[in-house]
């Protein structure tokens, strides 16, 4: 019998899980989350995509906020998932 593959509402969204955050141009970026406002809503922060933007402990930070689960987001971009959905 195939194990069955949990719904994404039916796991618990805390801060520190980690999620994948799709910006608004659709670019995927393994983030963790800083907030929950909702079951499906919170902030996240990541890694950003500018290898020119460093400071003395790395690569910097970029935050987002209020950004909703993919099943509730009809753009293309702006919104988190969980790594096996994305």
């Amino acid at each position: 019998m195939e194990p069955r593959k949990e719904n994404a509402m039916e796991r618990k969204l805390e801060i520190g899980k980690d999620v994948v955050y799709v910006t608004p141009k659709g670019e995927r970026r393994n983030a963790l989350v800083t907030a929950v406002w909702s079951d499906i809503g919170c902030n996240v922060v990541f890694v950003t995509a500018d290898e020119t933007k460093t400071d003395p402990y790395g690569r910097q930070t970029e935050r987002a906020a209020s950004v909703i689960h993919k099943s509730q987001q009809p753009a293309p971009g702006n919104f988190w998932a969980w790594p096996d959905e994305a």
